[in-house]
């Protein structure tokens, strides 16, 4: 999971000093903006075991480096459709706009992408011998 350091970074703090009930097996990436999250940060995601791959950020409008989630966005959809093409599921890839005082839907964010990846199993593109 990529973490915008300033909105969604805050809200999994959050989330966590709230004590909402959380899955355990998400890895949290803090990131300066989701706008610099890559296509290769997340193929090799993939590549490297990970079942699903999110990215959280600052609502549109509020990003603190003026239109970093607009690009966000735009990265998204094209990222979203080469894994298309490349047989993963539309679920294993997922944005969401989180701020800081969002702790509660970060934690519903988390259960829930959990509980699609669970039934969408492992990843096809995951390696015999990977945990």
């Amino acid at each position: 999971m990529f973490c915008c350091n300033w909105c969604s970074y805050a809200g999994a703090d959050g989330a966590g000093i709230a004590r909402f009930q959380q899955p355990t097996n998400i890895r949290v990436v803090r990131v300066m903006c989701s706008s610099r999250v890559d296509a290769v940060h997340i193929y090799t995601a993939f590549l490297e075991g990970a079942d699903a791959v999110l990215i959280t950020g600052c609502h549109i409008g509020d990003c603190h480096y003026v239109n970093g989630n607009d690009k966000t966005l735009v990265k998204y959809k094209f990222i979203k459709s080469m894994l298309s093409e490349m047989g993963i599921e539309d679920d294993r890839l997922m944005l969401r706009w989180i701020s800081a005082s969002e702790g509660q839907q970060f934690a519903e964010f988390v259960r829930e992408m959990v509980e699609k990846v669970k039934a969408l199993g492992p990843s096809p593109l995951r390696h015999d011998g990977v945990i």
